[in-house]
């Protein structure tokens, strides 16, 4: 799996300001066969792990040595994570980065770029959840349920793929910067504590928060293709955006595939 070479459009992006920075996204060379390949790799993993008993119960026991092992200041992380990329709250969120960036920041690429990143990354989940429909662990068969599970499906976790988008979103933001080694690495970080919390409140399964990485980071790598392919010449055409900052020329952003 390599990237493809964008020269032009690093080119481009070296000589824009900070505030069009997200113009071009990094791109696979590949970028609509590795993500097909990826997701397909997903989906077959959450139905055979749905019609599967076996793995199931073998995945649940990590779900129950966490619950057996609750401390006051894990449970309080944990819940807090729990409310922080929820639905509502991830919405919250993802709506006052992108208007950080469009009003304050005046860089209306920028907040377009990074609310359409994490945003796909983000809710795939939602339609591979419906079409899987693996069931939640069972939360009586916990020593120490500390929430009742959402009436939603398991697989993938929606809480992981938020922290996933966020953090490519943000290193697409920061990848020319000084802080693209900080950035990458808290983003990494943020997305595994995300994903231990998820097991330890007993609301997923381990193969739910691992499908869950791969599913958001391949729908976020073929949409940055399809980004470098149509998103300058659309937004180009959003005349109201220039009053908040620079906006991009009508030409190519990125390389065809």
């Amino acid at each position: 799996m390599t990237f493809a070479d964008t020269s032009q459009g690093n080119a481009h992006n070296t000589g824009a300001s900070a505030r069009t920075r997200m113009t071009v996204l990094p791109q696979l060379r590949h970028w609509v066969l590795w993500p097909a390949v990826i997701g397909t790799i997903v989906l077959a993993l959450g139905f055979s792990m749905k019609n599967l008993p076996g793995p199931t119960s073998a995945e649940f026991t990590v779900d129950q040595f966490m619950s057996a092992h609750h401390t006051e200041t894990l449970n309080t992380a944990a819940l807090a994570l729990d409310t922080l990329f929820g639905d509502v709250s991830g919405a919250i969120l993802l709506t006052a980065a992108c208007l950080f960036l469009l009003v304050v920041r005046r860089s209306p690429v920028n907040a377009i770029a990074f609310g359409v990143v994490t945003a796909v990354g983000w809710l795939s989940c939602h339609l591979v959840k419906e079409i899987v429909g693996r069931p939640r662990p069972d939360q009586s068969l916990l020593e120490d349920p500390l929430i009742t599970a959402p009436a939603t499906h398991s697989f993938p976790s929606g809480q992981v793929c938020l922290a996933t988008a966020l953090a490519f979103a943000l290193y697409y933001l920061a990848r020319t910067t000084r802080w693209r080694t900080p950035v990458l690495g808290f983003g990494i970080v943020v997305v595994l504590v995300v994903a231990l919390s998820r097991l330890y409140l007993g609301v997923h399964y381990p193969t739910d928060v691992l499908a869950s990485i791969a599913l958001s980071t391949c729908t976020i790598l073929y949409v940055s293709g399809l980004w470098n392919r149509y998103a300058v010449g659309i937004i180009s055409r959003m005349t109201l955006l220039a009053s908040f900052g620079p906006m991009p020329s009508r030409t190519k952003g990125g390389p065809n595939a």
